[in-house]
């Protein structure tokens, strides 16, 4: 089939080409790419309200306040290939930033921040001499990076983009991929406070500082937000979603809300189309999956249309990480210890890599830490649209086990207490100035979005050994699925994780290829 051959934007009638199973940022990319090549795209969300999945936002604590309910700051916004084809800007996209992108501070008074501008980071990197260390760090990663952001998010083997990458620079990477967070943290940096940056950064997923080669993930997220940063889109994530929702359909694509995929139609080991909750069969020539990729396997494809050896895998997928988020409502900025965290758009609270490495170790033994690690977000400094004149909303999670002896109701508002009690100890002052809380356990964000099972929301493990032709599993690694005319197109697929929807990207690329 000619990918192009129907015009962008015609009305079409009869079944889609393609149907997308889940409106997440992954699925409305990939709905995207083949909308604008021309094929009848056809996306159904479960979701009653909106698209988006966990890219939304709402008034979760009073009126007024905008509260982002999953995903809020975005290093990849600007450094996405999916997001710089897409012509996001002119569906109303605009991002927004803060002095500092990150600042990891202790209640010793130490701190490090990160900032686009590399002298501004050298100033406020804990010492002089880290601070150094960081400028010449950021500065090599800024000449290499849009071919190693290629290599790394492109289909894998992004073979071209490492080839242009040259070979001159792989010893230095391959130091800090094969590295421990730990050992690369100690290898670069003199003082505490440097050393827990990006150790840090890469328990925003389940990488512990003495994880087997798991600096990768900490050195590119610290890395990106001296390039992308952690943008903050105007208006609330729920802006990223409404603008590929806008592409979608100004390329002639469809969106259905409320509408339920009960089942996958196979005949002959092909995909054929969708069965919908209520009964209705949409025929299609292609089926991507925006979902959880043990309910594709193991729900959505009957029993006789997966091998045996893949469903038995499915069983004991290997999940991240359950996460638990609150939301606050405040009178005013958060009153930080550290004038710098008042400036940023993230703030860290890991107070060293011990620190890190027990909150690692009580989670992976199933305990709820006493003393969590936190990702805290402060989009209100930077949007002024999220919280009433001289009002702030804050947005925090910390990682937890996904079940927990005696279930989330007994001790949700307990854990969020000590979430409160962390703060307070770098910023006193901090519970007078709350208004209102919502606490969302592991299962509620389940609940709110399917995908995100037992709270996971980095789709399944990010170790070492889930990655490249891991993910999901070999050798199902490059998006089609055991069915023909099947595609997993979600973080569950590679590259995995954050919101730069190159999964979709990736999978929508190749199904054009095959169509042709």
């Amino acid at each position: 089939m000619n990918a192009t051959a129907l015009p962008i934007n015609s009305e079409w009638q009869g079944n889609p080409d393609a149907v997308v199973i889940g409106s997440g940022p992954n699925g409305l990319v990939a709905a995207c790419v083949l909308a604008r090549a021309g094929l009848k795209v056809l996306v159904l969300e479960a979701h009653q309200t909106r698209a988006g999945g966990a890219v939304g936002s709402e008034e979760a604590t009073l009126p007024g306040f905008i509260h982002d309910v999953g995903a809020a700051f975005f290093p990849w916004g600007a450094l996405s290939p999916a997001f710089r084809e897409l012509p996001l800007g002119e569906h109303g996209l605009r991002w927004l930033r803060a002095t500092f992108e990150s600042c990891h501070p202790a209640p010793d008074g130490s701190y490090a921040c990160i900032a686009r501008d590399h002298d501004r980071t050298a100033a406020h990197f804990g010492n002089p001499k880290d601070g150094d260390r960081w400028r010449r760090i950021a500065t090599w990663y800024s000449s290499i990076e849009p071919h190693l952001i290629d290599a790394l998010l492109r289909t894998f083997p992004a073979v071209r983009p490492l080839s242009r990458l040259g070979p001159q620079h792989f010893p230095r990477l391959g130091g800090v991929f094969l590295s421990r967070g730990r050992t690369l943290a100690e290898r670069w940096f003199t003082g505490a406070a440097a050393r827990r940056v990006l150790p840090g950064l890469a328990l925003h997923a389940d990488v512990g500082p003495d994880d087997r080669f798991g600096a990768a993930l900490g050195f590119m997220l610290g890395m990106t937000a001296t390039t992308g940063g952690y943008a903050v889109p105007a208006g609330g994530a729920r802006a990223i979603s409404d603008a590929l929702t806008g592409c979608l359909r100004g390329s002639g694509g469809r969106l259905r809300l409320g509408a339920r995929v009960a089942g996958i139609m196979v005949r002959k080991g092909r995909a054929v189309g969708v069965r919908l909750a209520d009964g209705e069969e949409v025929a299609a020539r292609v089926v991507l999956a925006d979902t959880d990729v043990g309910a594709l396997m193991l729900g959505l494809l009957q029993r006789d249309d997966v091998p045996g050896w893949v469903a038995d895998f499915m069983h004991k997928y290997p999940r991240g990480w359950g996460t638990f988020k609150v939301d606050w409502a405040l009178d005013g900025p958060v009153p930080w210890s550290v004038q710098p965290a008042g400036a940023s758009a993230v703030v860290h609270a890991g107070d060293s890599i011990d620190d890190l490495a027990r909150f690692t170790a009580q989670v992976r033994s199933g305990a709820l830490p006493d003393h969590p690690y936190l990702v805290i977000g402060q989009q209100s400094l930077v949007d002024s649209t999220r919280a009433p004149a001289g009002c702030h909303t804050l947005w925090a999670y910390t990682h937890v086990p996904s079940v927990i002896e005696g279930g989330w109701g007994t001790h949700a508002e307990k854990l969020a207490d000590c979430i409160d009690g962390r703060i307070e100890s770098l910023a006193p002052g901090f519970r007078a100035r709350v208004l209102a809380r919502r606490v969302v356990s592991p299962e509620q964000l389940q609940t709110m979005n399917a995908n995100l099972v037992g709270g996971d929301i980095g789709g399944g493990s990010n170790a070492w050994h889930r990655q490249l032709l891991f993910r999901p599993l070999f050798p199902y690694f490059r998006y089609r699925m055991p069915v023909k005319s099947l595609y997993l197109c979600s973080s569950y697929a590679h590259p995995g994780a954050g919101v730069h929807g190159m999964c979709g990207y990736n999978a929508a690329k190749l199904v054009l290829k095959d169509l042709s």
